[in-house]
């Protein structure tokens, strides 16, 4: 599932869970989904940690990971 769909499936059943509660499938659903979004989100906050490239100034050795 794409990330917007992810956030939007989330948004309407957290909607409906303050509104009307929401039954068990829903509840199971609801954790999948945030559980889902959790792991996209690490996978997407490492890959651009991984891009970044510390530069020192002249002369200072240069870290890369």
């Amino acid at each position: 599932m794409e990330m917007d769909k992810l956030i939007n499936r989330i948004n309407e059943l957290s909607r409906k869970n303050k509104t009307e509660g929401l039954n068990e499938s829903e509840l199971e659903e609801r954790d999948l989904l945030r559980r889902q979004y959790i792991s996209i989100f690490k996978q997407n906050f490492r890959q651009e940690l991984d891009r970044i490239e510390i530069v020192d100034e002249p002369g200072e050795p240069t870290i890369k990971h």
